[in-house]
């Protein structure tokens, strides 16, 4: 669930509400009881993690060079003749 930023038209008091997506806007403003417009802002960055992504998306370049090293090399296929 989102956090909304809101500020109100009457006293100026800016405030955040934790709200689902399809709730309606906060009508009523918690200092003055005026009526607040929820304000666009910038957000935050995605993080996908989960079993639909790779696990190593997220590890260390250490770790990946590591991994790189110990991978056993493949063997080289025959050219086509």
């Amino acid at each position: 669930m989102p956090t909304y930023e809101y500020r109100c038209s009457s006293c100026d008091h800016h405030f955040e509400a934790f709200q689902s997506i399809s709730a309606s806007p906060i009508a009523n403003c918690p200092e003055c009881d005026g009526r607040p417009q929820r304000l666009i802002s910038g957000g935050a960055g995605l993080l996908f993690k989960g079993s639909g992504f790779y696990a190593t998306d997220y590890r260390s370049e250490s770790y990946k060079a590591k991994a790189k090293d110990e991978a056993p090399s493949k063997p080289a296929s025959p050219a086509p003749s």
